[in-house]
């Protein structure tokens, strides 16, 4: 797998675990709030629902991840592609950043693995 295929992987993991720690443990709290736009008491409703969101976004860090560390390149297209299908999903349905931050990164990433 190119280096520059991993390394994007990679990025996309890690920003799926800083979706996790916002989700999971910051929903609550001033920058999960500043950075979903929420009020405290929307925050405090929907806190469960953003942890389970949490709890996903790990599950494609950590397939991303073994994806990147094993060179599986089609584990990491479907990972890659479950991250498109979210992004767009999200950006359709909630806010269109969600593209450019989720989705975008996502579709390089799989650029750089399809041009190898």
């Amino acid at each position: 797998m190119p280096i520059v295929a991993v390394v994007l992987i990679v990025l996309v993991a890690l920003l799926h675990l800083f979706f996790l720690v916002l989700e999971m443990f910051l929903w609550t709290r001033p920058v999960g709030m500043k950075v979903f736009r929420n009020t405290p008491e929307k925050a405090e409703i929907t806190r469960v629902l953003a942890a389970n969101q949490g709890l996903y976004n790990g599950f494609l860090a950590v397939g991303l991840l073994w994806a990147a560390a094993t060179s599986q390149r089609d584990v990491a297209l479907f990972f890659l592609g479950c991250v498109v299908v979210a992004g767009l999903y999200g950006a359709a349905t909630v806010s269109r950043r969600i593209l450019h931050v989720q989705a975008v990164p996502a579709v390089a990433a799989m650029a750089a693995l399809w041009l190898a």
